[in-house]
């Protein structure tokens, strides 16, 4: 009896000490796992210098004209671990710091207020953070994160881009084929929606109606954000389809409730060496549709909008026309009536201009032409661009917006892999911004340097 005891004693303690064994060695391969995956995590960053001038004149001896002026510092700072099972974790932070503002700071007339935060103050957010888990060739992505959608968009035109809570599932599992579909929750705008001051200036360029300015820098409800109404957020679907190198297909639909129903399709065609070597035309359409849903905050939105580009692309040269139209207006109908509403930063038009952003307006043709040059055949890797756009608006828009013409320039300078300079200009002249035939002009020059790291 005592012998059985002993045995069963022996036992019992042989098995505690080896499941405690196993125990310790899972807990210590997790620790490892950890660890590694923390090991592993990749900092990556962008450190960023941008300065902004704009002499402005109006024909209506009524109003001042003005020159502002702005410079700021900052970027981001990103961490994201290795994979763990799938998993990785990853934040980042972002700032922008103002430079040699003057007593003047929060005259908007003076200080440029596309590269700061509220009362053009310098700001510091957190910007990302996300969990991430692939599994095969399915990847969720969950939390703050930026976003690149045609209707949906980080807009990084300025110093901080447009930042999304948003949950969003994609999968590959079909031969050249991209799945997407998620729900947004929250917008974070980014600096260069404080130009637009509400209305439907703001409302067809990619940000609020009811304000832009000084919602910037913190993470809002995205109806409360875009119609000062909370709402149930932006459901997302999408599929991006390639027919071999040559064709390029995407249908996106984005249901935000109570607002606004918008489908936004883009078909891309290229042929390489087509015609002879080196030489490749391409074309592309789109086409968006926008019809309000539910309580309709925005109002009664029934809009058409489409579009085309076509172009050359010869070695290092490339050349492009594109043209867009939206629906028009009858007399009595609403400023938004078939107006194209895009109010989370998206602005995908063939014809968009550096500045100019009337292409969503009721009734509005635009044609854009553009012509590119890479010089690396010469040595230095600088491209430069020039563009003219001519914007034309219906007489029933019933926005005070008429018709507009702007013509720019890029010169962008790769120095290294990771330092870019880029110099712009944009020019508008006589652009028409009432009923009565006042017109505004202005100079723009932009001045950005980037480091990657």
């Amino acid at each position: 009896m005592k012998q059985n005891i002993k045995k069963s004693l022996v036992a019992f303690c042989a098995l505690s000490l080896a499941g405690g064994a196993l125990y310790a060695e899972e807990v210590a391969q997790n620790e490892s796992t950890l660890a590694k995956a923390i090991k592993e995590g990749k900092i990556s960053g962008q450190l960023r210098i941008f300065s902004i001038s704009r002499e402005h004149e109006y024909s209506d001896p009524t109003k001042n004209d003005y020159t502002r002026r702005a410079t700021a510092i900052g970027g981001h700072l990103k961490y994201e671990t290795g994979e763990i099972k799938g998993l990785r974790l990853g934040v980042a932070g972002y700032t922008t710091n103002g430079l040699f503002l003057d007593s003047h700071k929060t005259d908007y007339t003076v200080v440029d207020p596309t590269l700061l935060g509220k009362n053009n103050a310098s700001y510091t957010m957190l910007g990302e953070g996300y969990l991430q888990y692939k599994y095969g060739n399915t990847t969720f992505k969950g939390g703050r994160q930026l976003l690149k959608t045609p209707m949906a968009d980080a807009d990084d035109a300025r110093m901080l881009p447009n930042l999304f809570e948003a949950y969003m599932l994609t999968n590959t599992d079909i031969t050249n084929t991209t799945l997407i579909g998620g729900h947004i929750t929250r917008f974070a705008q980014g600096t260069y929606g404080r130009t637009k001051n509400s209305g439907v200036g703001a409302a067809t360029a990619g940000y609020s109606y009811v304000d832009s300015r000084d919602q910037v820098g913190q993470f809002i409800n995205v109806g409360e954000y875009a119609v000062g109404e909370d709402t149930d957020g932006i459901s997302v679907a999408a599929v991006k389809h390639n027919i071999g190198e040559n064709i390029k297909l995407q249908l996106w639909e984005y249901y935000a409730y109570d607002i606004i129903n918008m489908i936004y399709a883009q078909a891309d065609f290229s042929y390489k060496d087509a015609i002879a070597k080196d030489i490749t035309p391409f074309a592309a359409f789109q086409f968006i549709k926008e019809d309000s849903v539910g309580k309709e905050y925005i109002g009664n939105v029934h809009s058409m909008f489409w579009g085309a580009k076509a172009g050359v692309k010869i070695e290092n040269f490339t050349a492009s026309l594109a043209y867009t139209q939206n629906s028009e207006n009858e007399a009595s109908d609403s400023t938004l009536s078939h107006a194209v509403v895009s109010l989370w930063g998206g602005m995908p038009a063939f014809t968009k201009g550096m500045v100019s952003r009337h292409m969503f307006v009721a009734g509005t043709k635009a044609t854009k032409a553009d012509i590119s040059y890479n010089w690396k055949k010469f040595g230095p890797d600088l491209t430069t661009s020039l563009y003219y756009i001519d914007i034309d608006t219906a007489p029933y828009n019933n926005t005070t917006y008429g018709d507009a013409s702007e013509s720019g320039f890029d010169l962008i300078y790769n120095a290294t892999k990771t330092l870019k300079f880029h110099l712009r200009g944009n020019f508008a002249d006589d652009y028409k911004v009432s009923s009565s035939g006042a017109t505004e002009s202005w100079d723009e020059y932009r001045m950005i340097v980037t480091q990657d790291f």
